[in-house]
């Protein structure tokens, strides 16, 4: 039976793909303009396609689209066929805008236009891996990849509760670590360890970028509010925000009365809205408000563990 996807289902599809094609887009600016110019090796396929063209001239979006092929065939189990659509639209639109700004910044003689000026290769690195580190983790953040090394930090991230900075960080060892071999990027050892430790900077300006943004936009709170219009808080949290409210008996020391206490757990960014609501009803309210470090559930994370076999250990005792 085929699900039919109504207009809001619709809609947020359509965002994804318009957060996905703006992500790939800065992805692209900050890799062309301050990476590339520089021969600042990063981690990733996209790296990778950049030491194959050092090495051999061979075009950045041609290795990417093929190794990125490779990658998909393996990972079409495990994702899945709706994770790997959106994967597929961005190594295709990514491996044509990496085509394009190539040739953008390439001038007539094969020269490329170094923005920054000659000498700045650090500050074309954080400048640069800041873009990419925010971009990645623009599309993950909806439902996408920009395919290679983030399909396998995707994989990972599915069945564990490792951060996607943590896989991609050790893919990237590997990566980065392969220009000491390759003499395109300097005739002694110590220029190709010079060219290995910029890559190991890359990917931890770009790791660290990654990880921060991705965890600013998943950072919860918790609300206990203490009011006597507690059940017109709950009514307007419950129907104007569509969330979750619950309801604990309080009594206190002091007065030794009884009331009732409002429980939220809810995303930081809709922080604002639930202070407004509850000084609109009871401007004397008392609220406390404390960050948590995971919220796991309907409308949160999802619990990212394994469990055990219970038919083994039953046979087992």
């Amino acid at each position: 039976m085929i699900k039919t996807l109504n207009k809001q289902e619709y809609w947020n599809e359509a965002k994804d793909y318009i957060y996905i094609t703006l992500g790939l887009m800065l992805y692209t600016f900050g890799w062309t303009v301050f990476l590339l110019p520089y021969k600042i090796v990063t981690g990733g396929i996209t790296g990778l396609s950049a030491i194959i063209f050092y090495a051999t001239g061979i075009e950045i979006s041609f290795s990417y689209f093929i190794i990125n092929a490779l990658l998909l065939v393996m990972a079409l189990k495990i994702l899945g066929l709706k994770f790997l659509m959106k994967t597929i639209y961005a190594i295709f639109m990514l491996s044509f805008l990496l085509w394009a700004a190539q040739r953008m910044v390439t001038g007539p003689h094969g020269e490329m236009h170094q923005i920054l000026g000659a000498g700045q290769e650090f500050m074309s690195l954080v400048i640069g891996c800041i873009m990419t580190g925010t971009s990645l983790a623009i599309v993950f953040l909806h439902n996408g990849s920009t395919g290679g090394t983030d399909i396998i930090a995707a994989s990972v991230n599915k069945y564990h509760n490792f951060s996607l900075g943590t896989v991609l960080i050790a893919v990237d060892l590997c990566i980065i670590g392969s220009c000491i071999f390759i003499p395109n990027f300097g005739a002694d050892f110590l220029t190709r360890a010079h060219t290995v430790v910029f890559g190991l900077c890359t990917m931890v300006v770009e790791n660290f970028m990654l990880d921060y943004v991705m965890n600013v936009r998943r950072e919860s709170v918790q609300f206990m509010i203490f009011s006597h219009k507690y059940q017109e808080i709950a009514d307007a949290i419950g129907t104007q925000m569509d969330h979750g409210v619950t309801i604990l008996d309080g009594h206190g020391w002091y007065t030794g009365n009884d009331m009732k206490v409002l429980c939220i757990l809810a995303k930081k960014n809709e922080s604002q809205t639930i202070f407004r609501l509850i000084k609109m009803i009871d401007p004397n309210a008392f609220v406390s408000q404390s960050a948590v470090i995971g919220v796991y559930g309907e409308g949160f994370d999802e619990m990212k563990v394994r469990i055990k076999n219970t038919k083994k250990l039953e046979k087992k005792e």
